[in-house]
């Protein structure tokens, strides 16, 4: 089961992180998501292990591509980079499969 779309109330901007060149990093066009946005300060583990502060979760449908270090446009216009990425599959169970993206 997929998460229900009534629940994606948002819509963000994802422009994939691509990877550094000899310019700095390379990002892909920007790609609009439907998605639940919620402005909550927390901590994560980033992908080095260490603890950081994310302030914004955002939900995605699971097959939304949204790697680590990719940019976010939030509704508010705030622009953040990702620090997770974690993609919940309840494997057919009845859970809402999704997407968990945390930012800076």
């Amino acid at each position: 089961m997929v998460i229900p779309g009534w629940l994606l109330r948002h819509t963000v901007s994802i422009e994939a992180y691509l990877g550094d060149s000899a310019y700095g990093p390379q990002y892909a066009a920007p790609v609009v998501a439907r998605a639940f946005v919620e402005e909550k300060v927390r901590t994560v583990r980033n992908q080095q292990g260490e603890e950081v502060t994310a302030s914004t979760t955002v939900y995605l449908l699971p097959t939304q591509a949204c790697p680590p270090e990719s940019r976010v446009t939030t509704p508010s216009g705030r622009v953040a980079s990702v620090i997770t990425s974690q993609l919940h599959d309840g494997g057919g169970l009845p859970t809402p499969d999704h997407r968990e993206v945390t930012l800076e």
